[in-house]
């Protein structure tokens, strides 16, 4: 909007002449404008004409003095979330309403969007911020991440913040990004309105407690009349998915079928869910959130080992529930993790438990390999329903990868499923998720599930730019919505596919699919890697570094690369191999090969979905 159609609305003119001046906005923001100023006074509008002024300029690298002034908001919120999955992004829509039903002027960023410069203009600031593999920003926030910690980072005398962190305590750095805002912030002089809060997985209630603590306290520093302004200024439209993590919709299970050969080593599925008439819409590269039930099987063998019968009350958020109950569907009963197992040695007198919490890398080890009930058969233990339940984690949505473009399949969501099972000590385990929708639940059964969108992994814009895509595994999730995707809109940039598994005859997922599109044009390229198929393994990375002429090549040409895979070996190894090709094609040493590759993922040109 232009300074002048604002300073003419102050008189007499009416809608319909503003719209006769070629105004951008349609009938209903007219409408919306006029009933608002109408409302305010002669200064308030002078107030109002400098504030969005300053807001159309604020991708200008510099505002005149005066201008810059008046498009200070005199009492503003700014929240902004740096989010890998979309767990810190659902948390910082959920704050940016109160902040709105609150009369509050606020503002939702986008981590990526958002200018760190402009700190110097906020007068308060939230920060949502997850945490990435091993203590990494989110992509979303790699840039503002590197520039606070620069010499370009402005001083913060004027600014007020906040910052939720959200991460899991299996991790040796838990919520490391959230801290790192955090001690930024307050370096360049910042002050903090609010103490931050590190949350775990189940995040919910600290989150939300937090959240109404800090609206409460911005709303006591703002003005109500900057307020209402700036809200009528800055409130966005946006749709919403009626289905939520809170509220999931009950999807039927339409089809579980066994995609990998008889003998092989890997239970995979391919898994199609019923959408219809819940109105959710998905994208390539979002994830499907899933609400499951542990094992009661499960449930009564951990009970048993602390010497309960499962009929013992418990009481979970204000509801009564038979700890049986409890067990099956509120808290995390399957693998184990160090949080667990620290809050067990205080209730235990062992010195080998006292001994393997004092080591912090194998207590992460140890849990990361174990299973809760394994634990307590170790290091037996006779506990209360109370003490049971205060070891344990609530019980959160396990997150998959969706494998199919609604463009392709309508009302359904496709899902690629690795069942996790394993002998320990004699005994079959199995994972908590994967377990129940591949064997528990029978076709037509219902399950709860709902949307996590992800933008940190979406296909280019650009129909024509190429991409290069590397999946092992059940990494290959993603990818088939990618081409699917690209093949109902017939997108004509060029695909590659990196594929790879133990071994052809046995491994290959979606063998046939593949090979169609191959076949049609639609898939550009396909190089595979069968582990077990040779003496010498080989992975994908092998096969990055074999072509690596032609993966420099594409990279030169625009190419986005995506991975999705295992985080632990697979996607440093192919990163790896990225480094390598740089070096190799390029002719740049391994800090401006680092620094290429960093400058990709700023670009949204390199994006990775790993776990």
């Amino acid at each position: 909007m232009n300074m002048e159609v604002v300073t003419m609305s102050s008189g007499n003119t009416t809608s319909k002449e503003i719209a006769g001046l070629a105004s951008p906005l349609n009938d209903l923001q007219l409408n919306q404008l006029q009933e608002t100023v109408s409302q305010l006074s002669s200064t308030q509008l002078a107030w109002v004409s400098g504030y969005f002024w300053g807001l159309s300029q604020s991708s200008n690298v510099a505002i005149a003095p005066s201008a810059q002034a008046a498009a200070t908001p005199a009492g503003k919120l700014t929240i902004i979330y740096a989010s890998q999955t979309g767990n810190a992004k659902g948390v910082a829509e959920a704050l940016k309403e109160q902040a709105s039903a609150a009369g509050i002027p606020v503002s939702l960023v986008d981590a990526s969007d958002y200018k760190g410069k402009d700190l110097a203009k906020e007068t308060h600031v939230i920060i949502v911020s997850s945490t990435n593999g091993e203590g990494e920003a989110p992509d979303n926030a790699l840039a503002l991440h590197e520039f606070l910690q620069s010499k370009k980072a402005p001083k913060l005398p004027n600014l007020q913040y906040g910052v939720l962190a959200l991460g899991d305590s299996s991790y040796e750095f838990f919520c490391q990004t959230g801290k790192d805002f955090d001690e930024f912030l307050e370096k360049q002089g910042a002050k903090r309105f609010i103490d931050r809060v590190d949350c775990d997985v189940d995040y919910d209630a600290p989150a939300q407690e937090w959240s109404a603590k800090a609206i409460t306290l911005v709303k006591e520093t703002l003005a109500s009349a900057a307020a209402s302004i700036a809200t009528a200024a800055t409130t966005q439209s946006t749709a919403h998915s009626n289905y939520t993590k809170q509220n999931p919709f009950s999807a039927s299970l339409l089809t579980n079928q066994k995609i990998t050969g008889r003998d092989s080593g890997k239970d995979v599925r391919h898994v199609e869910i019923d959408l219809a008439e819940s109105g959710i819409h998905y994208q390539p590269g979002d994830a499907l959130g899933v609400w499951y039930e542990n094992s009661s099987e499960l449930a009564n063998e951990i009970l048993s080992a602390v010497g309960l019968s499962g009929v013992e009350s418990v009481d979970v958020e204000g509801e009564s529930l038979s700890i049986h109950s409890a067990l099956v569907s509120k808290f995390e009963i399957t693998a184990a993790n160090p949080q667990f197992i620290n809050k067990l040695s205080e209730l235990v007198e062992n010195a080998d438990l006292q001994k393997l919490v004092a080591d912090k890398d194998e207590l992460r080890d140890f849990a990361g390999k174990t299973q809760i009930v394994d634990v307590l058969h170790q290091y037996p233990v006779k506990l209360s329903a109370e003490q049971l339940v205060s070891l344990l984690r609530r019980l959160t949505p396990r997150l998959y990868s969706i494998a199919s473009s609604q463009t392709e399949v309508d009302e359904e969501v496709h899902l690629t499923v690795g069942v996790v099972e394993y002998d320990y000590d004699g005994k079959v385990r199995e994972g908590g998720a994967s377990s129940y929708l591949t064997r528990r639940l029978e076709e037509g059964d219902n399950v709860k599930v709902f949307i996590e969108h992800n933008n940190n992994f979406k296909l280019p814009e650009d129909d024509n730019a190429p991409i290069i895509m590397v999946g092992p595994g059940t990494g290959i999730a993603p990818f088939r919505s990618f081409i699917q995707e690209r093949d109902n809109r017939g997108a004509a940039g060029k695909n590659w596919l990196f594929f790879g598994d133990r071994t052809f005859t046995q491994d290959f997922l979606y063998q046939v699919e593949w090979q169609k599109y191959l076949k049609d044009g639609v898939l550009t390229r396909l190089d595979v890697a069968f582990s077990r198929d040779q003496h010498e393994k080989v992975y994908v990375q092998h096969r990055i570094l074999e072509e690596a002429q032609q993966v420099w090549q594409w990279l030169q040409e625009g190419a986005y690369i995506y991975i999705c895979g295992d985080a632990t070996r697979m996607a440093k190894d192919v990163h790896d191999a990225l480094i390598t090709v740089a070096k190799q094609e390029g002719g740049l040493t391994q800090e401006q090969a680092e620094e290429f590759l960093n400058e990709l993922r700023k670009a949204k040109r390199y994006q990775r979905d790993v776990y």
